[in-house]
């Protein structure tokens, strides 16, 4: 069995997992639009792909399934979710397992705005979102939020092109940065479905934040929801993070799970104030904080390895220890 992860980007132990998930019975493969990459070293085959948005991705994603006998393939990276979501079809032709949820599911993680409503369709707290920069004035006039408000993009990822605003001032300033910051990344590939709206106003939620990783099987059904602290967080992902035990959080785990619907791992985000679970954003994917579940004994590669060889998976292997304090380091990795 051979599985390929696209879009790999940083995530070394990722690819690390997998290996040991399929050691003595198949190879990672991994992919990304650079070869000035830490996984190419340690994966067992490596290639360099057009960039997401370009119409050459797909066949050459599909044609180098054929020729290495690639069995599924996984994504780590948000802006490649609704690409692969769409061209499901396109590898189940040739035989090739897809691992993501279905274009609804992602756009719903995808866009902020999308998300918000879906929340509040479900009544599920979320902080207060606005749209409009002409609502979020009026919001403010009539004493329905305050400043500080965060700006950031409506189809983003980790703190790209988010600000925090105190005052009228500074919000017509950081609107323009946050808009110029939108044209100028990859953000601008999916903005441009709405480039007038590609900005949302967030009331900022204080109080301790968590990360949830709620687990599903291939089919969509809830497997488990690992529940952890966050300790330290840098640039929108976590680096110290403590596993607990935490009843609500899982319960609303499962809700998102049985409303969602999603395939494999979903990332939340949230904060607790006053005793209440705020969501903050959603990855349909591998977050940043999947490694400190699977070092507390969450082993999810090895699950979906057994769920694509029709294998049973049992309840103890979705068990994970309370109290795992750990942390992301930085290593040098020599790149050939």
């Amino acid at each position: 069995m051979n599985i390929l992860l696209t879009s790999v980007g940083r995530r070394s132990y990722i690819v690390k997992y997998f290996k040991d998930a399929l050691y003595g019975i198949g190879e990672v493969h991994v992919a990304n639009s650079s070869d000035i990459n830490p996984c190419f070293s340690i994966a067992d085959k490596s290639i360099v792909t057009p960039l997401i948005y370009s119409s050459e991705y797909i066949p050459f994603i599909k044609e180098y399934c054929i020729k290495n006998s690639i069995n599924a393939i996984i994504s780590l990276f948000d802006v490649d979710l609704p690409i692969l979501a769409s061209n499901i079809e396109v590898f189940n032709q040739i035989g090739v397992k897809v691992i993501i949820s279905d274009k609804n599911t992602i756009d719903i993680c995808n866009d902020k705005w999308k998300t918000y409503e879906f929340f509040s369709r479900n009544n599920i707290n979320f902080p207060k979102t606005y749209l409009c920069k002409e609502d979020l004035k009026k919001a403010i006039k009539n004493y329905e939020t305050s400043y500080p408000i965060i700006l950031k993009p409506r189809w983003g990822m980790g703190t790209i092109a988010t600000y925090q605003v105190n005052n009228d001032l500074e919000l017509e300033v950081i609107y323009n940065k946050v808009l110029f910051d939108v044209k100028n990344t990859y953000l601008k590939y999916e903005s441009y479905s709405d480039i007038d709206n590609c900005i949302i106003f967030q009331e900022k939620i204080f109080g301790k934040e968590y990360g949830l990783d709620v687990i599903n099987d291939l089919n969509g059904n809830y497997q488990i929801t690992v529940v952890k602290e966050k300790i330290e967080m840098r640039a929108g992902e976590t680096y110290c993070s403590k596993t607990i035990k935490h009843e609500p959080l899982s319960l609303l785990g499962e809700k998102i799970s049985k409303l969602l619907n999603h395939v494999g791992n979903l990332d939340v985000d949230l904060i607790h104030y006053n005793d209440i679970p705020y969501i903050l954003d959603l990855n349909a994917r591998f977050g940043g904080g999947y490694p400190f579940s699977h070092i507390a004994g969450i082993d999810l590669p090895k699950a979906i390895v057994k769920w694509l060889n029709h294998q049973k998976t049992y309840d103890y292997e979705f068990k994970y220890d309370c109290n795992v304090l750990s942390y992301k380091e930085f290593n040098i990795r020599k790149i050939n």
